[in-house]
């Protein structure tokens, strides 16, 4: 698509975006093709449904704007707070779903901890090749977002242990896998807009779905709304944050960052059935080893075997294992220890309760 023509039939329509030569405004049609990679699964709407129910729940929003009390700011970015991991490149495979799923694990994970420094990294690859192979889905099919949260609950090793490449390719973990899952507890499907602001406000970002029409892969920059060009394909990524002034969602793609905004891109709230199929991650799951940790404060009472410890690195709150008596004085005697000492440790966490201390 030619950009100049491109541009003045967006600033003929009146349309608050720019285009321009991108990362991949350049490929081929079938290669721009291969990058959508979601399609709605057995008794979903189609994608042009999508689009009349993201429309409608936009018009049911602004409807109720004037009578609703805010539980959240006119705008938030998750990026703000560094809650946001970098961008990657899905490349020639349509993975989309399990970047968009993996980048919302991942701020999630970083919000629940409310540390921009957590180094997590998790791989695409365990989830698209591994478990969507497993269903018979593949770089030229597609896949549905409900399923990859749902294995998501089985869990998903780091990007270390199975690195992306694009391309069909056979489930090769690492030796260790098993050792190295990090798994959601839950997650919702959530189709209020009131309620998707409050939740990327209050909790982590969120996994969307939408139409791609040919004029979005020149998108520079602005607040993309479709102008011209037939549909490609559904797309999924992650909302990162809004912007009610701007009257947009704030996404990171998964185009590397020569698409858009770094990237990143801002849609228009109610464009391209954006708001029709959204999920939510509950919270991760906390099993394995915290290293090089400090307790930083301890809480009991006299019920019996009812004890905290606070530990450093933005991870808060745990509690004791409860599995004995000797076991939980012996480790609420070593983390007591070490809070007086301002020693550093090693603990391991099973769904967030310590089961072991390592202290040298």
């Amino acid at each position: 698509m030619d950009p100049i023509k491109l541009q003045a039939a967006i600033d003929l329509a009146d349309a608050h975006w720019q285009a321009g030569p991108t990362s991949v405004s350049s490929l081929s049609d079938q290669e721009k093709k291969v990058l959508c990679g979601y399609v709605p699964g057995p008794g979903e709407p189609s994608l042009e449904e999508q689009e009349r129910l993201g429309s409608a729940l936009y018009r049911a929003f602004q409807a109720s704007a004037s009578s609703r009390i805010s539980a959240y700011p006119a705008a938030y970015d998750l990026r703000t707070g560094g809650f946001v991991t970098a961008v990657k490149n899905q490349a020639s495979c349509g993975s989309c779903v399990a970047f968009g799923t993996i980048a919302t694990i991942e701020a999630t994970f970083r919000r629940q901890r409310n540390n921009a420094n957590l180094a997590i990294d998790l791989s695409e690859a365990h989830l698209f090749y591994c478990y969507a192979k497993s269903k018979g889905f593949g770089c030229s099919t597609g896949w549905y977002p409900d399923q990859a949260m749902e294995f998501s609950k089985q869990g998903i090793v780091d990007d270390a242990c199975y690195p992306y490449t694009p391309g069909d390719q056979n489930c090769t973990l690492c030796a260790d896998w098993q050792n190295r899952l990090v798994k959601i507890s839950n997650y919702q499907k959530i189709s209020d807009i009131a309620a998707m602001k409050d939740w990327i406000a209050n909790r982590g970002a969120l996994s969307a779905c939408f139409t791609v029409y040919s004029d979005f892969y020149s998108y520079t920059s602005g607040v993309y709304s479709h102008v011209t060009g037939g549909v490609v394909g559904g797309h999924c990524v992650s909302i990162v944050g809004y912007d009610d002034n701007a009257g947009c969602w704030i996404c990171k793609n998964s185009w590397g960052k020569g698409f858009g905004e770094q990237g990143f891109f801002k849609i228009g709230y109610g464009q391209c059935g954006i708001e029709s199929s959204i999920y939510g991650v509950e919270g991760i799951v906390e099993t394995g080893w915290l290293t090089n940790v400090k307790v930083q404060g301890l809480w009991t009472n006299n019920a019996d075997l009812n004890s905290y410890v606070y530990l450093s690195e933005g991870i808060g709150w745990r509690k004791l294992c409860t599995v004995s008596v000797n076991a939980h004085l012996d480790m609420l005697t070593q983390l007591a220890a070490s809070k007086a000492q301002d020693k550093a440790i090693s603990v391991y966490q099973n769904a967030g309760v310590l089961t072991e201390v390592y202290a040298w």
